[in-house]
């Protein structure tokens, strides 16, 4: 099953997009809440989360990032590959399943995974439940639900808060909820304590459960960007940059089980070669997280360019094309 995603939805949380807020003005008003008509429940200690970039205008500079990269095409084919016979595994002798996704953004890898896990087990009732700091996402979330043949009778449970506020919520309560499949894609870049994090979520797994993690891959073009000038890269949002490399020696060290499987993909970042060009001057600011013109001295710039360019692209056909490859790490319960 090859699902289309959903034009002119918004993305799921990753690196970069909590760093940098661009000036480029919406294209289209967002979705309305009151136009839905969802199964949910709003979880009663919902706080109100701090604002992020995404409800402000950076979203659009991150879409237009999308579809200049690709990546959502790389990871729904990496879905594609290896979750079908994941779920046949998980849900076996199952009467029901339950799915948590952490920063889930406006839905779209949620609604392409559970539209897969529907397909695999048509007749077993699914639940599921939705970690997300952005509210207005979060509403787009719900209109792509609204939109989705099938998914309208899921009951989805919507926390709107960030992952740690979800983890300080779930253990006040003491009533935990397992899951059966678990997903964090494009968003353990954001958490203070990595081996903390991925302890609580797996803990939230049932028997048979998987939890699967989305990343940039070691040694890919974010990997040798990032790590080379982390002095001037890391801050704020990210203080520590973090690739598969760094996850799967964590899973080492807490012993747990887990499978890795690649996402490859690359992008062409020509145009940023090309100060004139308006493309090339986007892809850089969305890549650094930064203005990229009027936060870097001429001789860090000059760097970077070069960095990109020798280290974390290839050359083919006069074209620069950027290694973005992924690793989709599934931890077993």
């Amino acid at each position: 099953m090859q699902q289309k995603l959903v034009e002119g939805s918004q993305p799921r949380s990753r690196r970069g997009l909590q760093l940098c807020c661009f000036k480029e003005p919406p294209s289209r008003p967002l979705s309305s809440v009151s136009q839905l008509q969802v199964l949910h429940k709003e979880p009663a200690m919902a706080a109100e989360p701090n604002e992020t970039c995404y409800d402000g205008n950076c979203a659009q500079s991150f879409q237009f990032y999308l579809q200049h990269s690709g990546e959502h095409k790389a990871i729904v084919q990496c879905v594609q590959n290896v979750l079908p016979g994941e779920f046949t595994r998980i849900g076996a002798g199952k009467s029901s399943l339950d799915v948590l996704g952490v920063g889930s953004g406006g839905g779209e890898m949620d609604v392409h995974i559970l539209s897969l896990l529907q397909s695999t087990f048509p007749a077993v009732p699914i639940t599921a439940d939705i970690v997300e700091g952005s509210s207005t996402l979060t509403d787009n979330f719900k209109a792509l639900v609204a939109g989705t043949a099938g998914l309208q009778k899921v009951p989805f449970g919507w926390h709107i808060m960030h992952s740690g506020d979800y983890e300080k919520q779930v253990k006040a309560k003491g009533d935990v909820k397992k899951f059966d499949f678990i997903h964090m894609i494009q968003m353990i870049y954001y958490v203070d304590d990595l081996a903390g994090t991925i302890q609580f979520f797996h803990s939230l797994l049932k028997n048979n459960g998987s939890l699967m993690i989305f990343i940039e891959a070691e040694n890919s073009g974010w990997d040798t960007l990032w790590k080379t000038f982390k002095n001037e890269l890391c801050g704020d949002a990210i203080k520590e940059y973090r690739s598969s490399a760094e996850v799967t020696a964590c899973l080492r060290k807490l012993g747990l089980k887990y499978d890795e499987h690649p996402a490859p993909n690359s992008f062409d970042i020509t145009e940023c070669f090309d100060p004139e060009s308006e493309t090339g001057r986007r892809l850089l600011d969305f890549m650094t997280a930064k203005d990229f013109y009027k936060s870097f001295t001429p001789e860090i710039r000059g760097k970077m360019l070069e960095l990109l360019r020798n280290k974390c692209s290839t050359q083919r056909d006069g074209k620069v094309f950027f290694n973005s490859d992924l690793r989709c790490i599934l931890v077993h319960a």
